[in-house]
């Protein structure tokens, strides 16, 4: 029966983040596509930044602890060059991660310390890491402000290095981590 729920759980929680409009929020309809975007990454940023977090307390494996402190480490550079960007274009950013990210993350909670948890965090952050990709590539492919692609440009190959750690459910740590934004 408890398996059950946890698998029930797991699925859940992986489920949560399979629209990007919902994963993400939807913006007005006067915003730009580049202020949308730093919006909505900005959004990604900080469920990773708190994902992480709660993986360090609440992993069982060493090796979710060490992804997660890379995805902390990384997401929060990140974090602090889109707000400074957007705060350049004059882009109000969100306070908060969406509802359904913080669902996700909340979901986790009654597998905390146990195998199951490093699971679905794992398949929850590899759901995650892909939706942030398909964000950064629409920007790279449609994207009108040069500073914000070039921003999406340097994200890039680190939001890829977090989704080959995490891919598939399974714990990838690298030896060399990911390459850290400057």
């Amino acid at each position: 029966m408890r398996i059950t729920h946890i698998a029930t759980t797991a699925a859940a929680a992986a489920l949560t983040l399979t629209g990007t409009t919902a994963a993400f929020g939807a913006a007005s309809p006067s915003a730009t596509a580049d202020a949308v975007f730093l919006q909505a990454i900005h959004q990604a940023n900080l469920a990773e930044i708190a994902a992480g977090k709660d993986a360090a307390t609440h992993a069982s494996s060493s090796c979710v602890k060490q992804v997660s402190a890379i995805i902390v480490r990384d997401h929060t550079k990140l974090d602090a060059k889109g707000a400074a960007l957007a705060k350049t274009k004059n882009i109000t950013l969100p306070k908060e991660s969406t509802a359904a990210q913080q669902k996700s993350l909340s979901a986790l909670k009654p597998m905390n310390g146990t195998a199951a948890y490093d699971t679905a965090w794992l398949k929850v952050q590899s759901s995650g890491h892909q939706q942030a990709l398909a964000l950064i590539d629409k920007e790279l492919k449609s994207g009108n402000d040069a500073q914000i692609q070039a921003a999406a440009k340097e994200a890039r190959p680190i939001v890829a290095a977090h989704l080959k750690m995490v891919e598939g459910g399974k714990c990838h740590a690298m030896a060399s981590s990911s390459p850290s934004p400057q």
